[in-house]
């Protein structure tokens, strides 16, 4: 394309042509654009993912994969809870400890189990929750406020 053909059509696009002899080479040390402004505005969205990773890992145990009680089952909070309370290997399902030791209400050291899941109180929330650790809680050992409406006490 001849120099002048390529003016007329980036004049008609609004555009406009450098030539051969305003080109420059590149320099970084001339180059303050983006690589300032990124240094000293950090980025919003990978602060708030890292506030968010930091609450969530201070809430998390790690659960060993093997213990007193035998290998950690796939579906393993019945299990972590034998690591807790002692039981036997039928204690490894979540809802066989509606049997456990004798029935109470919510209180701090009782075992409170869902249809699914089971954990134990530890303590209670300023907004009325308890706060129960549980193992396979997101897939790790977790301490959280939770409802417990529907779930059933034994201590």
């Amino acid at each position: 394309m001849s120099k002048t053909l390529g003016a007329a059509l980036a004049a008609l696009a609004g555009m406009a042509v450098i030539t051969t002899a305003e080109a420059r080479p590149y320099d970084p040390t001339q180059s303050q654009g983006w690589q300032q402004t990124e240094a000293a505005e950090p980025r919003q969205r990978g602060t708030r993912q890292a506030a968010r990773q930091h609450r969530y890992a201070q809430s998390v145990e790690r659960a060993p994969r093997h213990s007193g009680v035998g290998p950690r089952p796939s579906r393993w909070c019945g299990w972590w809870m034998r690591t807790q309370k002692g039981g036997g290997p039928e204690y490894n399902v979540a809802w066989n400890w509606r049997k456990y030791g004798s029935p109470s209400g919510p209180q701090v050291g009782a075992v409170v189990v869902w249809r699914h899941h089971v954990g134990m109180i530890v303590g209670r929330a300023a907004n009325g929750q308890w706060i129960v650790k549980s193992g396979n809680d997101g897939g790790a050992v977790r301490t959280r406020a939770r409802s417990v409406a529907g779930a059933i006490f034994r201590v």
